[in-house]
């Protein structure tokens, strides 16, 4: 059966395209695929060194995962880093510039006595160049997000992570809770971020400018968990 892996970041650059096309057997599992990969020459030496994932239909699979023609698979090198109903999470991947406030004034509620914020902002390099797996990284954040809400007891959570081009001191990520209480509120905002950093697959650049023009070079990341949480267990 013929497949089609997505490739992301350092892989998508090595391989000069964001596809590429691999010939398995009728039940083959992910431990093949990853296999056939590694020989092809553009590919072999990089993923000999780095730990990777493979995602298919937008969740990661292990290595034992058997394949079906149409699965939808993408490789994920390390990335950048539910109680809850759909109205009470706000999940979002665009390329467009984001707002602090907004998100903040979307996990107002009635019953929430303090919401907190964060946003992480390019520092120290002319910009940020940020890819992602999209789809998959908007659902893994809403996942994550409920997650927070079941176990810290928030009234509301919310999350925006910008892809594209990220200039100096503009944020490329915004996380706002709200909860009844400091405390849960804060616990579930740093939840978010950390995991959010850890499981959404999103991978960034850093672009300076230098004598001989713009270098850029991508961040080393961390594999993503061998296991995702249920049940808003970790």
């Amino acid at each position: 059966m013929m497949v089609t892996v997505r490739l992301f970041a350092i892989f998508r650059e090595r391989a000069g395209r964001d596809t590429v096309e691999l010939d398995l057997a009728d039940g083959a599992t992910v431990a093949d695929a990853l296999e056939e990969l590694s020989t092809r020459p553009e590919l072999a030496e990089i993923l000999e060194r780095m730990p990777v994932r493979m995602a298919v239909n937008r969740d990661y699979a292990d290595e034992a995962t058997i394949l079906a023609p149409g699965d939808e698979l993408a490789l994920v090198p390390p990335v950048s880093g539910g109680a809850g109903g759909a109205e009470d999470v706000h999940a979002r991947v665009s390329a467009e510039p984001l707002s602090l406030d907004a998100i903040s004034r979307s996990v107002a509620r009635p019953g929430a006595g303090a919401i907190v914020s964060f946003q992480g902002t390019t520092r120290e390099v002319t910009r940020l160049e940020y890819e992602a797996y999209s789809e998959m990284a908007q659902e893994r954040i809403a996942a994550i997000l409920r997650d927070c809400v079941s176990n810290h007891g928030l009234e509301a959570a919310a999350a925006e992570h910008r892809i594209g081009d990220v200039p100096l001191g503009e944020p490329s990520v915004v996380v706002a809770v709200s909860a009844a209480h400091r405390g849960e509120a804060f616990a579930g905002a740093r939840e978010a971020i950390d995991r959010i950093k850890a499981e959404a697959p999103i991978w960034k650049r850093e672009v300076s400018a230098g004598p001989e023009g713009e270098q850029g070079r991508w961040v080393q990341g961390t594999p993503p968990p061998a296991s995702m949480p249920e049940n808003g267990e970790r």
